[in-house]
């Protein structure tokens, strides 16, 4: 989950500091009343918060996970990690990523990047240390495979088209307040500052279940192209070897789920907002495909 929460959590403050810079600048008042106008202005900020958030995807892994980047192998087990994900890269017709481990006992794996040719791939210490290496070589198949889709650009896109909407209706429920409200005459007030940034606080939260809920179907296409380039049987076993842990009580931070390897879903409004399906549910599918 971490993975897409700081990729939120940066589009989010993109978003807020500038509207809060449009403010103070008095940009906004030139949209006025015309929708049009408004809607190509929200466009452009939005996308620019999502666009950034892509763009610094791979430094903000490196330094809110402490992954330390595989120069030079240094140990047996660092070259086999370096010599499967160039082979995985090779198969799936991408560059190879950066790959790197990050300390964790939690059995866990990311991908991320601007493009499919300048990613990271990176895997915790305690999968490593619990996995068989067939499991291990799954997992890294299936962060391959987001990298493949162009998992993390597609959700640039998609935050960027919901991030237009959340300041396009931010800003209307802001001018209403003002002047329906408050019946303020004089241009912009106070009002309409408060309730804008409101606003795309609340809005901004209820779209993350629209980014959310296309991080969870392309967990199916990851765990495909997984099974594809690892083979169904070790995708499977390893989507299994996850499920079980999850099944013991262990006190772990539950960090780096989304597209990554690990996650399961609440019930509720909870489920909604989670980054990944069931373990149940990927398994069944990968079985379903034969």
């Amino acid at each position: 989950m971490k993975r897409i929460f700081l990729f939120l959590a940066t589009n989010l403050a993109v978003l807020l500091i500038a509207s809060i810079t449009l403010k103070l600048l008095g940009v906004d008042r030139y949209t006025g009343q015309n929708y049009g106008s408004l809607l190509a202005f929200c466009a452009v900020f939005g996308f620019a918060g999502s666009l950034v958030s892509l763009l610094i995807s791979k430094w903000m892994a490196k330094m809110s996970t402490g992954t330390q980047i595989i120069t030079q192998p240094r140990t047996r087990h660092e070259q086999w990690l370096m010599q499967t994900v160039e082979e995985l890269s090779r198969a799936a017709g991408i560059k190879m990523p950066e790959v790197g481990i990050f300390p964790a006992y939690e059995s866990n794996a990311f991908a991320t990047g601007w493009n499919k040719n300048d990613a990271l791939v990176a895997v915790s210490q305690g999968l490593l240390e619990r996995f068989s290496p067939d499991e291990v070589r799954a997992v890294l198949a299936h962060e391959i495979g987001h990298v493949a889709n162009g998992d993390m650009i597609t959700l640039a896109l998609i935050q960027g088209v919901v991030n237009t909407f959340v300041m396009f209706f931010a800003r209307i429920f802001g001018n209403f307040v003002d002047k329906v409200i408050l019946k303020n005459e004089e241009g912009q007030g106070i009002g309409y500052f408060v309730a804008t940034i409101f606003a795309e606080l609340v809005l901004g939260i209820l779209a993350s279940i629209i980014v959310m809920w296309f991080s969870r179907k392309r967990e199916f296409r990851a765990d495909e192209a997984g099974a594809n380039l690892a083979g169904t049987g070790a995708m499977i076993a390893a989507l299994q070897r996850l499920k079980a842990e999850q099944e013991v009580p262990v006190t772990m931070p539950s960090s780096l789920m989304a597209f990554g390897i690990n996650g399961g879903l609440k019930h509720g409004l909870a489920g909604l907002l989670m980054t990944h399906p069931p373990l149940e549910d990927r398994i069944e599918a990968l079985r379903q495909r034969g």
